[in-house]
């Protein structure tokens, strides 16, 4: 059995590695804020996010005694054949849920899904567990009311770099409580070792991001913030998409072979010449990643034959 990483790649990407290759040379590398002024700085000059039409619902979801903002995409011109719930990225501390109006429009469209996005609270000002606290609140509401709501029970749910961190551990919190309504993961380049226990987890360890999310908790190893430290068993399939060149490409695979060990089913997909968010710039690597996805989430979501 070969464990190097190319036999890990689908062989059919090679042939759009030089197309990657060229985008990002033209492309110099970003980095976020590296403290509280360069974030308030970052946060003070953004644009507006881009709309999309139809526009979404914006609401208030609530279920046990909290109460999180949301943002629900529904289909222009299809009934509701499943409901994705989507955690935005932005390092903990950046983003909102309608910076994905564009992504979970063409989502909801192109699946006939109701995609609910989560406008959690950021750090510093809000650090953890405030965003994973808000996330497990959309994620019950959605067990209570999607089926009155949106006339289906079939759940899943993703994120995209920090999202991606939050939905495992959404899910992990989900399944300590016995609940088993979503069906399944989608994991974008998440980040899994926040207390610099593992190699990857110390590539970053000095990232202001992690200190600002995690703020004065005593121990990163916990679970709810160190998703690689839970005990997997019993969570849903999990999609694990990374791009070969991502610095999180090791806590990725450590991740997934944490999940395959334990008995979960999980689709790796590396992606050759990508580096970290490649699925939102506008590369061939990137259509084929997305077009994956949706694959892997029509079957879990999308109508019956």
């Amino acid at each position: 059995m070969s464990f190097e990483l190319p036999s890990l790649i689908d062989p059919g990407l090679w042939s759009l590695v030089d197309e990657s290759r060229a985008f990002y040379a033209r492309r110099p590398a970003g980095r976020g804020p590296g403290s509280r002024e360069e974030l308030l700085a970052f946060r003070a000059r953004a644009a507006a996010p881009a709309q999309c039409d139809p526009r979404p619902i914006a609401e208030l979801a609530s279920a046990h005694g909290r109460s999180v903002p949301v943002r629900i995409h529904v289909p222009a011109s299809a009934p509701v054949a499943g409901v994705f719930l989507e955690i935005h990225g932005g390092g903990f501390y950046m983003g909102s849920a309608a910076g994905s109006d564009v992504r979970n429009r063409r989502l909801a469209d192109a699946l006939g899904i109701a995609v609910v996005s989560v406008d959690y609270r950021l750090a510093p000002e809000h650090p953890w567990p405030s965003a994973p606290d808000d996330c497990e609140t959309a994620a019950l509401w959605l067990v209570e009311h999607a089926e009155r709501r949106f006339g289906t029970a079939k759940l899943a749910i993703g994120g995209f770099s920090a999202g991606a961190t939050l939905a495992l551990s959404t899910l992990v919190r989900l399944r300590d409580r016995g609940v088993t309504a979503f069906g399944g993961g989608v994991l974008q380049f998440g980040t899994y070792d926040l207390a610099a226990k593992t190699p990857a987890g110390r590539r970053i360890a000095d990232e202001y991001f992690l200190h600002a999310y995690a703020g004065t908790a005593p121990d990163r190893t916990h679970p709810d913030l160190s998703p690689l430290f839970a005990e997997p068993a019993g969570l849903p399939p999990i999609l694990i998409v990374i791009g070969s060149d991502d610095i999180l490409l090791e806590d990725n695979l450590a991740m997934a072979t944490e999940l395959s060990a334990a008995g979960v089913e999980v689709d790796l997909r590396i992606y050759p010449a990508s580096p970290h968010g490649f699925t939102g710039h506008a590369t061939p690597m990137a259509r084929a990643a997305l077009e994956h996805i949706d694959a892997w989430l029509r079957i879990r979501l999308g109508p019956a034959d």
